[in-house]
């Protein structure tokens, strides 16, 4: 019984370790100051991660946190090639989690204070075409340029990118009719912009793309959201095909490290995937 017990767990370890991504011990987190990214580099240097936190003010958000400490923070402009060419090629693996909700054309980017998770305003030329298209194309084209790749899957560079559930519109009952005809145009611009990054990615053929499609984004500091949060939940588990359940930021954080960790981690990832992805280690033997 004893022996038996002992290949059980051996087998699940060979399969679990069939799966992991061969050490990319340097990752670069573009918007690691941010709310998502600064959870991302928390994990990724619990990890053991050699991490690097790309942002225009390239300083750590938490000074004195003994895991943010650790991070290389950087400061860059990732709508310039030359810098993203610079920090991708001293990287085995990234993740852009550059966020903007209302960009300088929307006429609500003062909004960004109170949404932001870190607070920020945007520039005057912080359009959604700038920073999250731009910017993601320079990560992918400084991916697709760099000549030493890491092994694992194939060869693939990892590379996790923050889309948003609105980005799955088109692929859900209603969702096309939704966004043609109740959607603001800001929001409309602002899906372009993610659609177009996950259409890029999905065309590469030197990237391991995760795609990850959370709804609202949350911890119990977002005060902001937090009223709306059971609205959304409440519509997801009723079964409204364009509205997804909310995600917590420790929870995505936590899928976006496994997506640097694990080669089988491919493509786009909602709610459901998030949410398992974040429990993946935990569930190894379970």
């Amino acid at each position: 019984m004893l022996s038996a017990l002992k290949y059980i767990v051996l087998v699940s370890t060979v399969v679990s370790s069939s799966a992991l991504s061969s050490p990319s011990k340097r990752v670069a987190v573009f918007g690691g100051t941010g709310f998502v990214g600064s959870a991302v580099c928390e994990r990724l240097v619990k990890r053991g991660y050699d991490v690097t936190g790309v942002s225009r003010r390239g300083v750590n958000p938490r000074e004195g946190d003994a895991l943010l400490d650790q991070v290389k923070w950087v400061k860059g402009d990732a709508t310039d090639k030359e810098t993203v060419r610079k920090i991708i090629n001293n990287s085995d693996a990234a993740v852009h989690a550059v966020g903007l909700l209302f960009d300088t054309e929307s006429g609500l980017a003062n909004l960004n204070t109170v949404v932001s998770g870190s607070g920020s305003l945007p520039g005057d030329d912080s359009t959604y075409d700038r920073i999250t298209r731009l910017t993601m194309f320079n990560v992918i084209d400084a991916v697709e340029k760099k000549i030493n790749l890491p092994f694992g899957n194939k060869g693939k560079f990892p590379l996790c990118f923050v889309s948003c559930a609105e980005a799955g519109w088109p692929d859900v009952a209603l969702g096309s009719q939704v966004e043609e005809k109740l959607a603001p145009e800001w929001l409309k611009k602002y899906l372009a912009a993610k659609r177009s990054v996950e259409e890029k990615l999905n065309s590469s053929s030197k990237i391991r793309a995760a795609i990850y499609r959370p709804s609202l984004i949350w911890d119990w500091t977002k005060f902001d959201v937090l009223p709306v949060i059971p609205v959304f939940n409440i519509a997801s588990a009723v079964g409204v095909p364009f509205i997804d359940k909310t995600v917590r930021v420790e929870t995505l954080a936590d899928a976006i490290v496994q997506g640097i960790v694990y080669d089988d981690v491919v493509g786009v990832q909602r709610f459901m995937q998030i949410e398992a992805l974040s429990k993946r280690d935990y569930n190894l033997f379970g």
